[in-house]
């Protein structure tokens, strides 16, 4: 006798299967994702304290905290040259990057056409965004030449002031310049790109140094102002919100305006490092002045929780 036929799926059955099993991984991927965004985001604030420590003791043993532009250079010139290293280049010792700022002759050799100038830092890279595809955009020829900058997600904070685009502001020190054009202005925050003309030590942080900015993050694809060896390229304002982002459709100086600032691809905000060594995720929605006063670092401002 043959044993009767073994049940079998009809097409109905398999279909709703299929679509169980479509709900199941439909749930599943945004927790995976938000598993990763959440780790990748904890090491970017890792990178962040690693380099805020750094600061701290170039500091300690320097008696002043690392500077912008290049040394012996009177006036606006010490912003663009080809010697205008910036801060993050003056701490590689500090992030166990010794060999590296002495093969790249950090303030005794020049920028231009230093091959070196291109070298990939990972801890200078937020494991969120894309830097080392998109980072390291061709700086002013008179500057890198051929060699494109190595790429970064981190760079100083310049203060709350800002003379062009949607967001001018006059900072704390009275004016909106922060670039020290012909020799005035000067940004109200701890570094800015000229600012190797005015000596800062940390007690010199009046508002203290757990209610300021040190270093913020940046996306490389949408500013062509981020790249860890020259001083144009290592500062931002907090004058322009938070993660205010305009196409840079016009080439990498069309949008200059709006994006020598601070974003990130974290969702909701960004991670800033402040004068204490901590770090913090500010929110995008943080009111604009208060997220200007935080950038500040002798503004006297009375400031809430952020």
């Amino acid at each position: 006798m043959r044993p009767p036929p073994r049940p079998g799926f009809t097409l109905i059955e398999l279909l709703v299967v299929i679509a169980i099993i479509a709900v199941l991984v439909g749930l599943l991927l945004p927790a995976v994702q938000k598993t990763r965004e959440a780790a990748a985001r904890a090491k970017c604030q890792n990178h962040l304290k690693q380099l805020a420590v750094a600061v701290h003791n170039y500091h300690d043993a320097n008696g002043k905290l690392p500077q912008t532009g290049a040394r012996n250079v009177a006036g606006s010139g010490s912003c663009c040259t080809n010697t205008a290293w910036s801060w993050v280049a003056r701490t590689l010792p500090y992030l166990e990057q010794d060999p590296l700022s002495r093969a790249a002759g950090v303030d005794s050799a020049v920028i231009t056409n230093n091959p070196l100038a291109a070298t990939v830092v990972p801890v200078l890279l937020c494991p969120s965004d894309n830097a080392r595809e998109h980072g390291g955009t061709r700086a002013n020829p008179t500057i890198y030449g051929t060699v494109r900058g190595g790429p970064s997600n981190y760079k100083g904070v310049s203060g709350s002031n800002w003379c062009w685009g949607d967001y001018p502001n006059t900072g704390k020190d009275g004016t909106c310049d922060v670039f020290y054009q012909g020799g005035t202005g000067k940004g109200d925050g701890i570094f800015f790109r000229t600012d190797v003309l005015f000596t800062l030590k940390l007690p010199g942080v009046t508002d203290g140094t757990s209610n300021t900015y040190l270093v913020g993050e940046d996306v490389a694809e949408w500013s062509a102002w981020l790249a860890w060896p020259y001083g144009n390229h290592a500062t931002g304002t907090c004058a322009i919100p938070p993660n205010v982002f305009r196409n840079r459709a016009n080439g990498e100086d069309g949008q200059w305006q709006w994006s020598y600032s601070f974003r990130s691809r974290h969702p909701g905000g960004l991670n800033f490092a402040l004068a204490d060594g901590s770090v913090r995720f500010v929110r995008q929605s943080l009111p604009l002045d208060l997220y200007r006063a935080f950038s500040t670092k002798t503004g006297g401002e009375v400031l809430g929780a952020d």
